[in-house]
């Protein structure tokens, strides 16, 4: 009888715990949940509603980066372009992204005619105004993002005491535990469903929630690479430079990108997935080529850098480097943002992500609902 009371005893403290854990984080994960799910096929319905995104691949001569750049200056000026990005059946697209003074731009450009398709300012855009919700807040990143992060690390918290809590005391109570009764009154639903689906997405979710942690938390992300490398701490990602300091007369290069860039096509003429470029914009800049087979995921890309002025490659040490050089740390650190999202299992994984973050979402509010219920049955015993 002891252990039964240990148990209880345990259990009781466990329940104030998850108690506590939900009304903390509860409006954050709610609020998380339903962005995730806005989110999840964020790709797919940009392509589908936002026609200058599509251009049937032709059987005419792409235009080089530099070109591409050139036009788009024209369209944009006064902003320094990022990169170049080009796919087959997709417009090409001129990236212009700055911190100070910050702006985010793309500019559409057919890659065969060099007609400007679109100008597009990202910061007014519908899904990238929920990203910036969903990472920060809304706030300034430096304050949003330890908030989100902090309560996603209290919802891991809520999973694992949740899972403690819906564990059976024995083969009977089991039988209750994986399906909801949906023909009993809507308080039993609430809770069969609170504790039914709150278990199932426990394995899908708790996945969202430590990637997400990676992404928030410097701390997190680095002892996870040091656990998944057996020890080896992380490389963080620095720029690569050009060498200037044989001749000081060196001047930008950047017809250099179209070179290494023409030299990536006749080496695999049926490439189907995307190519970046990033033209330099100085004479110390490098030059950046990220070549990905699989443009639904990123974790695949292939990053070379190379001199702009001897064309040399340039050889990296962090992590965002040749594929063939990435250890299964490497890929594992490569792969959380599409996990996060489900991507990296496709269309399925994203259908499971978003279903799992509606549920989610729907956690604080079954578990209020449930925590009400208790408190009237309590005050109306506690009545003469």
């Amino acid at each position: 009888m002891a252990v039964n009371k240990k148990n209880k005893t345990f259990k009781y403290w466990v329940g104030r715990l998850h108690l506590w854990f939900g009304l903390i984080s509860g409006l954050f994960v709610c609020f998380l949940g339903i962005t995730g799910c806005i989110l999840a096929f964020e790709k797919e319905i940009e392509f589908y509603t936002q026609p200058y995104r599509k251009l049937e691949t032709q059987n005419k001569p792409l235009l080089s980066p530099t070109t591409l750049k050139q036009i788009a200056d024209k369209a944009l000026p006064n902003k320094h372009a990022h990169s170049v990005t080009y796919q087959p059946g997709k417009s090409a697209q001129v990236v212009y992204y700055n911190f100070e003074p910050e702006y985010y731009y793309i500019v559409f450009v057919n890659q065969y005619t060099g007609a400007v398709i679109n100008v597009k300012n990202m910061n007014e855009d519908f899904f990238r105004i929920v990203i910036m919700g969903h990472y920060y807040l809304w706030l300034p990143p430096e304050i949003g993002q330890p908030i989100l992060t902090s309560a996603t690390l209290i919802f891991v918290l809520l999973l694992i005491s949740g899972l403690i809590l819906w564990w059976p005391k024995n083969k009977a109570a089991s039988k209750q535990r994986f399906s909801v009764k949906w023909n009993a009154k809507w308080r039993r639903v609430n809770y069969d469903f609170h504790n039914v689906f709150g278990f199932y997405i426990t394995w899908i979710i708790i996945f969202i929630a430590l990637t997400g942690m990676v992404m928030g938390f410097q701390w997190f992300a680095k002892s996870v690479y040091y656990v998944s490398s057996a020890g080896k701490p992380l490389t963080e990602f620095t720029e690569t430079f050009s060498d200037t300091t044989s001749n000081s007369n060196l001047k930008l290069n950047p017809s250099a990108a179209d070179k290494i860039w023409n030299d990536y096509l006749k080496a695999d003429r049926n490439f189907k997935g995307s190519i970046d470029v990033h033209v330099p914009e100085n004479e110390k800049a490098s030059i950046e080529i990220a070549k990905n087979p699989d443009p639904d995921t990123y974790w695949k890309s292939d990053y070379r850098y190379y001199d702009q002025h001897t064309l040399k490659e340039i050889e990296v040490k962090h992590v965002f480097g040749k594929i063939k050089n990435a250890t299964v740390a490497d890929k594992i650190y490569r792969m959380n943002y599409d996990i996060h999202v489900g991507s990296i299992a496709g269309i399925p994984g994203k259908i499971i992500a978003f279903f799992a973050s509606l549920i989610a979402a729907s956690m604080p509010i079954t578990g209020v609902l449930i925590w009400i219920g208790r408190n009237r049955k309590k005050s109306k015993a506690q009545k003469p």
